[in-house]
């Protein structure tokens, strides 16, 4: 397996440390006015989502993980499990639990493409696409004269999740939300 040294250190870089692969999220070279220069690095761990930093000397080492995001299409869930396949045409199924989905779970929609992070071929966590496409079934009313601007109410979507909306949105209209801060974009 390939070894980067900190001189190659940046972020999204996938690594092993203490025998969990983890991303880097960011890296600092710091160059004392005395002593050895060392990067000052936060990684985030990928088993458990933990962010932590860890400081390096200039010159150390780390393997690299043996990390692969595909992407994956929604399929079902058996209350246990959630089902993705392989995009690839090769239909190939991995069984993801409830730990790697996290946060994602509120966004799940059947056929529609997800990243999923594989590590020894087992799915070690679940990312949605930054926007997607969902139905509310549960709102109060918008009422004649209602505008954008007017103020917000919260609404429940095909999903799940729960969005603060405009007052003008009724149930039934398909909405696109920006699942990484989870607000309302537009109707789709």
């Amino acid at each position: 397996m390939a070894n980067y040294s900190t001189n190659e250190f940046k972020g999204g870089l996938k690594v092993m440390l203490d025998g969990d692969p983890c991303s880097i999220v960011e890296n600092e070279l710091v160059k004392p006015g005395k002593g050895q220069a060392f990067n000052r690095v936060k990684l985030r761990n990928l088993m458990t989502g933990r962010v932590l930093e860890h400081t390096f000397k200039s010159g150390d080492s780390l393997e690299a993980a043996d990390v692969m995001e595909l992407e994956m299409e929604y399929l079902y869930t058996d209350g246990d499990m959630w089902y993705f396949m392989k995009t690839d045409g090769s239909f190939e199924q991995y069984a993801v639990e409830k730990r790697a989905l996290g946060d994602t779970e509120k966004w799940l929609k059947e056929q529609v493409p997800y990243t999923v992070t594989l590590w020894n071929d087992n799915a070690i966590s679940v990312t949605a696409p930054n926007f997607i496409e969902l139905e509310v079934t549960e709102t109060d009313p918008g009422l004649k004269g209602d505008t954008a601007q007017g103020g917000s109410k919260p609404a429940t979507l095909s999903s799940g999740a729960v969005v603060r909306v405009p007052l003008f949105i009724n149930e039934g209209e398909v909405l696109k939300v920006d699942t990484r801060s989870g607000e309302y974009v537009s109707r789709a």
